[in-house]
């Protein structure tokens, strides 16, 4: 079965200004993940209103991450040539990896300036679940803009992005939303179950299954760096192994710690 995609991009226009669904859904995913975030503070008789002062550090840490490594590591070349382009964020080009880095750096801020200072690391195997719930918004947002198309499919289906081609081609866009949305699903019930009071646990299985999946889904998507042609693997698996071996590390400290912290103490001799 063969789908034809065509979309507008643009909810809204008032004269000069337009209002995009990519915008809408990308501000939207992180107010909804602010407020999922505010009610597990609740739950854990934390104040929820700290949510609210973390939602604009972790927004604005996650677009100029997301910026500057799409830049300078998908597009190195043309930026270090016109470096006054990395500003004009509104035409696209935001890479996953950097609002990842940038998302962190924000919330290490925000974690700090809280009265008293926020744990980081139990800080994060929160914000997992919000932060994958945004990003499933974000890759629908690509899929309504016909963005970071996947390869042509070998058989009679797949999607027609007609803004692009008139090729049929894999969803990449749904398959990662889906995969994002999946995880979060499972990292709830894992936390309503009280596996976040490991510290780093939940943080490690996110980051393990999110760029496994990443991974995976880029064979099926088109070539997303200027130099990806080049290289047997492409930028985004290559920026993904990082993820997983922190992943696999702060998943075997969480065990030892808590290994540690359930043997039994040995008793006292009697004199």
């Amino acid at each position: 079965m063969i789908v034809y995609w065509s979309f507008n991009p643009i909810l809204l226009e008032l004269g000069p200004l337009s209002i995009r669904w990519y915008g809408l859904l990308f501000v939207g995913g992180f107010i909804v993940g602010q407020q999922l975030l505010g009610r597990m503070f609740r739950s854990e008789g934390i104040d929820a209103r700290i949510a609210e002062n973390l939602l604009l550090y972790a927004l604005v840490g996650a677009i100029v991450g997301a910026r500057l490594v799409h830049c300078f590591v998908y597009e190195p070349m043309y930026y270090m040539q016109h470096p006054f382009q990395v500003l004009r964020v509104w035409e696209g080009g935001l890479a996953s990896h950097g609002g990842i880095v940038g998302l962190a750096i924000g919330l290490i801020l925000a974690a700090r300036r809280q009265s008293p200072p926020l744990s980081v690391v139990w800080l994060f195997d929160r914000v997992t679940i919000p932060a994958l719930l945004a990003a499933t918004a974000i890759r629908v947002a690509n899929f309504l803009n016909s963005e970071i198309v996947g390869n042509p499919t070998s058989g009679g289906w797949g999607i027609v992005f007609e803004s692009v081609d008139q090729v049929a081609r894999h969803p990449v866009q749904l398959y990662e939303a889906s995969a994002y949305f999946c995880i979060a699903l499972m990292l709830w019930m894992m936390y309503r179950k009280g596996v976040g009071a490991r510290s780093g646990f939940l943080l490690g299985i996110t980051l393990i299954l999110v760029f496994s999946s990443r991974i995976i889904i880029e064979i099926f998507k088109t070539p997303q760096a200027s130099y990806d042609g080049a290289l047997l693997f492409s930028a985004g698996q290559l920026l993904s192994v990082p993820f997983i071996i922190f992943g696999i590390s702060l998943i075997w400290r969480a065990t030892k710690a808590a290994n540690i912290t359930s043997k039994p103490k040995p008793l006292r001799r009697m004199s």
